[in-house]
């Protein structure tokens, strides 16, 4: 196939058209060429070799899921895919499809002769290919969004009308969900509709996506100033833009718009998605949601705590069975609606692969005495959770080597929670406080120490994280991410511990320059078991005691005295000062 298209080689990322973390199944291309299944990676196949990539997340993964004997299994950051791909196929003709890649990443590949393609060979190959999804588009309420749709398009239209641009492309859908307080299904765990939009700067929008997915109901939801049309009549609707400045991100859309639109005369802006920043920023109604979300969050997880600290020592349950005890916890929360990603249930040393998912063939016992990390999260009408705990089965102690590893991350953790910090630092700049107290063990993991977190939408979302690899996006109000460290030992156990902050101002009297810190939304104790006191400051030991005590504060209200007896005094125990 590649030599009838005169190619050498194709690339095959992990992506869709709207070159999100999550696609549907329709667009697995490269879990279809390579078993591979995590959330981040590309294949590159030539005519006599070929190679997957992915990042540290997913080193044991990769192994796991792809055959050796027919795959170069490569770690992204020390081997780029654009680098292997100049020493292994200099010269070469190299195709890429144009609607799966953006014209940023494409060129990390300057050099290479890469030639667009009309139709992805994949698809050719793929005869049991899933249909594309066409679940309904739902109303997303102002009393979650706490704006009305009308009023964010206005004033994302008036920016628009500053910068001199008559229109901006939207390509993810997590921004036509806010822009438009909609939702759907098509995606799994992230509530999402999938399509495309244009928004005008007379606050109009167009929104492209295939039509049975919006009922009457919806259309007027959406009203008189937005249209729908099919994915059809997107290009001939780009063409209509001629003369036109148009705002395009050249970092997260597909390349195919950048060509069209040059293609239809049209003077391309580059600049970040319009809606990234606004959306990042949860105004009071969304903040007030995450808040009510993480106290029913955070009941469920005491209550699972509490029915494991009893099950586990009996070595009776299973990394799924754990899991899906935990779900049935949640399911009986108000307003929830999903799992936000599927759990991360990993006992010993499954727990030391870092996006490890349970299935029939791998699932395990989780066995007296050792170490079992859960990592989960909620979708909630009004807030989206994420939150990872890292448990001590019994019923003997923790060897004094694991205390030590679950103290330096926990350290970690503690120092980035209660940092104040002035306006303007990113993410990147704080990432280092996190990795402090393992560094001076020569320790480390190699993950990014946080990612943003949507409102009812995905689990990862930008335009901020904290990451050296992060883009340098300064942290403001109202932005919600995850504070994450961890530390993996292959083959033994892994560690991570997460809450969910939020940025707010810090205030000071008589301040001249504005500075932020975190609050601190998850709320779930973390466990004494793992935990050596002596090993932390007093500093870091206050923090911990005094979050423990805001944790029982807020919790206990809704914990029933009779039906929640025994997991109010595990609370109590899990919350007394260390």
């Amino acid at each position: 196939m590649l030599r009838r298209e005169g190619l050498d080689g194709f690339l095959v990322p992990k992506s869709d058209e709207h070159l999100g973390e999550y696609v549907p199944k329709s667009a697995e291309r490269l879990a279809f060429t390579s078993g591979f299944t995590g959330s981040a990676g590309i294949a590159i196949v030539l005519q006599d070799r070929a190679a997957v990539f992915s990042d540290g997340r997913y080193t044991l993964q990769l192994e796991a899921e792809t055959d050796g004997a027919l795959w170069e299994r490569l770690h992204s950051t020390e081997t780029p895919p654009e680098l292997w791909l100049k020493t292994s196929a200099a010269g070469k003709r190299i195709g890429y499809d144009p609607w799966l890649i953006s014209a940023d990443a494409l060129k990390r590949f300057d050099g290479i002769e890469m030639v667009a393609v009309q139709r992805n060979p994949v698809d050719e190959v793929w005869t049991d290919r899933p249909a594309p999804p066409l679940a309904p588009v739902y109303p997303h309420a102002t009393d979650y969004a706490g704006e009305d749709a009308a009023s964010k398009r206005e004033r994302l239209a008036k920016s628009l009308t500053e910068a001199g641009q008559g229109a901006a492309i939207l390509t993810d859908p997590a921004s036509l969900a806010w822009l438009f307080n909609i939702r759907g299904s098509d995606v799994e765990f992230t509530p999402v509709a999938l399509g495309f939009a244009i928004l005008k700067a007379d606050a109009s929008a167009t929104i492209f996506m295939a039509p049975e997915k919006i009922s009457g109901a919806m259309r007027e939801h959406l009203g008189n100033h937005v249209t729908v049309a099919s994915r059809a009549e997107l290009e001939p609707a780009l063409a209509k833009l001629s003369g036109e400045t148009v705002r395009y991100d050249s970092a997260s859309m597909p390349v195919w718009f950048k060509t069209a639109l040059i293609e239809a005369g049209a003077k391309i802006f580059e600049a970040a998605d319009p809606v990234a920043m606004p959306r990042a920023c949860k105004n009071a109604t969304e903040q007030a949601g995450a808040r009510a979300a993480h106290i029913r969050d955070g009941v469920a997880m005491v209550r699972f705590l509490a029915w494991f600290a009893k099950a586990a020592p009996l070595g009776l349950q299973t990394e799924i069975s754990a899991a899906e005890k935990l779900l049935e916890f949640r399911r009986q929360g108000a307003l929830f609606r999903d799992e936000s990603f599927p759990a991360i249930s990993g006992a010993g040393e499954h727990g030391a692969v870092i996006h490890y998912r349970a299935s029939a063939e791998s699932n395990r016992a989780i066995n007296p005495d050792e170490v079992y990390l859960i990592d989960s999260g909620a979708q909630y009408l009004d807030g989206t959770t994420d939150i990872t705990r890292t448990l001590w089965t019994g019923p003997g102690p923790a060897p004094d080597a694991v205390r030590a590893h679950v103290t330096a991350v926990l350290a970690g953790h503690i120092a980035l929670a209660g940092i104040v910090f002035p306006e303007g630092v990113a993410g990147a700049h704080l990432d280092v406080l996190a990795r402090q107290a393992l560094w001076r063990s020569g320790l480390d993991y190699d993950h990014g120490t946080g990612h943003g977190v949507g409102s009812y939408l995905s689990v990862h979302e930008g335009p901020a994280g904290i990451s050296r690899a992060a883009r340098p996006v300064p942290l403001k109000p109202g932005m919600i991410l995850s504070d994450e460290p961890g530390f993996y030992l292959a083959g033994a156990y892994g560690i991570r511990l997460e809450n969910l902050l939020l940025v707010q101002p810090a205030e000071f009297g008589d301040q001249k320059r504005k500075f932020l810190r975190f609050e601190t939304l998850t709320e779930v104790p973390f466990d004494r078991a793992l935990i050596d006191p002596e090993l932390l400051t007093p500093e870091a030991v206050g923090w911990l005691n005094a979050y423990h005590a805001e944790v029982r504060r807020k919790l206990e209200p809704h914990l029933n005295q009779g039906h929640d007896a025994e997991t109010l005094a595990w609370l109590a125990a899990a919350t007394a000062p260390v």
